[in-house]
């Protein structure tokens, strides 16, 4: 979303926030709620304060879009909101003023999310106005010229901003050809090629019904819920259209690539095949990365990097498991001077992990780490709505909350070692740097536009 339309939904978006606290965790009863029309939500009730929040996910992202016209799910998902039915833009908003609610539309690579939040009172018309933006937006001239501008200013200013111009470069090293490498928000020759018939197309083939995962949490009851899902969703389409994206194994071309920039501090994308969010062993891999670069300063990459070192701030690796591709991704930023030495620990530090895994103190502290922190990532309605879908999409059972602690308790010593083992490459983990590094062996150029 762009800074402007930020600013410009702050009001309303505020104003929720009073209302935006979430439920107990230990109070958090999901059920599934069907319309009768066949709509399903999953529902956490909590009529302490007078809000409802609904997130939603229509599967197919930006991996969609035509090669030609990458940004198309972005373009379009950002003038979703500009006027839809009888309502232009300013009356749109308006109107979203008026109701103290709060619309983001967003694409992803995989997904275009819906988030709506609203005051109890005012929950049958905001939904109304979701309906018209999924249904009849209009794609006025005058919005798609103002959004069509204000995503091509962003553009600009990330083709100046090292960490973008990195993880493009990443990308596509590792998946050349596939819909992965693209950009999502697109480029600036491809934003040019989008028109109002490409968007109106992705409208009516993306939002259907059998594409469609919610979840609600909040002021509302199930026999208040199934009347609004049938009139906001009940007459999409019944099925998506047939396109799908490819399955994808990231295989970086190039082991190691520098794209020289004028800057005192060079900043680093790194990251290998990893693993998908259905695979048997993601919850191994989810502690053994904790271990090794998810954990903040317990972490041995934040150890061996920062604290032993001094080499960098701050350095992560994260399991990003992607629809049709798993992957250990990470970043770092260091010195010009000290680049070579930062990827060089890194490195060994895979590779230790590799071969010895972690120890057994190290995995208690993780587990310890892991499930007794996962209630404060549910501290919003809208962090839970947004799980609600997440659980959906991934397949992992409406009693999941209740199930999830015990999942990652299970994973013993030797599941870590010998996941750990088996997932972890440092042969097959590529670097990209975005600096000016004094001495960077064995680095093919590339240019530093991230395109």
């Amino acid at each position: 979303m762009s800074s402007c339309r930020a600013l410009r939904r702050a009001a309303p978006a505020l104003a929720l926030l009073l209302f935006a606290a979430a439920p107990a965790l230990g109070a958090t009863k999901v059920q599934a709620v069907a319309s009768p029309g066949g709509i399903v939500a999953w529902l956490v009730e909590d009529h302490s304060l007078p809000v409802v929040t609904l997130d939603v996910s229509f599967r197919g992202g930006a991996a969609l879009d035509p090669a030609d016209k990458s940004g198309l799910a972005t373009l379009t998902a950002d003038l979703l909101d500009e006027g839809a039915g009888e309502l232009d833009s300013e009356a749109f908003q308006g109107r979203l003023e008026d109701l103290a609610a709060s619309l983001d539309i967003e694409a992803g690579e995989d997904d275009i999310g819906v988030s709506l939040r609203s005051i109890t009172a005012n929950l049958a018309p905001s939904l109304r106005l979701l309906h018209l933006a999924l249904t009849a937006p209009r794609f006025d001239a005058a919005a798609v010229a103002r959004v069509r501008g204000q995503l091509l200013g962003e553009l600009e200013r990330e083709q100046h901003q090292p960490q973008y111009i990195s993880a493009r470069l990443w990308f596509r090293n590792a998946f050349g050809g596939h819909p992965y490498a693209r950009p999502r928000q697109g480029t600036p020759e491809s934003i040019a090629r989008i028109g109002v018939d490409d968007m109106r197309a992705l409208v009516k083939s993306r939002f259907a019904r059998d594409a469609i995962l919610i979840g609600v949490v909040g002021d509302v009851t199930p026999e208040t819920l199934k009347p609004l899902l049938d009139q906001t969703f009940g007459d999409l389409p019944a099925q998506v259209g047939a396109v799908a994206v490819p399955e994808a194994a990231a295989a970086a071309r190039a082991p190691l690539l520098l794209a020289r920039l004028p800057i005192p501090q060079s900043v680093v994308t790194f990251g290998q095949p990893g693993i998908k969010r259905d695979d048997p062993d993601w919850y191994a891999a989810y502690v053994v990365n904790h271990i090794l670069g998810g954990g903040g300063f317990s972490a041995r990459l934040t150890q061996e990097v920062r604290v032993k070192r001094g080499l960098a701030y701050s350095v992560y690796s994260a399991l990003e498991p992607l629809r049709r591709a798993g992957l250990i991704i990470g970043g770092v930023a260091s010195e010009n001077a000290r680049v070579a030495e930062s990827i060089d620990v890194i490195r060994a530090e895979w590779r230790r992990m590799r071969e010895d895994g972690p120890t057994a103190q190290e995995l208690a502290d993780a587990k310890t780490y892991l499930t007794g922190s996962y209630p404060l990532n549910l501290d919003s309605t809208a962090r839970i709505a947004a799980t609600l879908v997440g659980i959906q999409r991934d397949g992992l059972g409406i009693d999941y909350l209740d199930r999830r602690n015990a999942l990652i308790d299970a994973v013993t010593l030797a599941d870590a070692k010998r996941v750990a083992r088996t997932l972890l490459d440092p042969d097959r983990l590529s670097f990209v740097v975005v600096g000016s590094p004094e001495s960077l062996p064995g680095a093919e150029e590339a240019p530093p536009d991230g395109g």
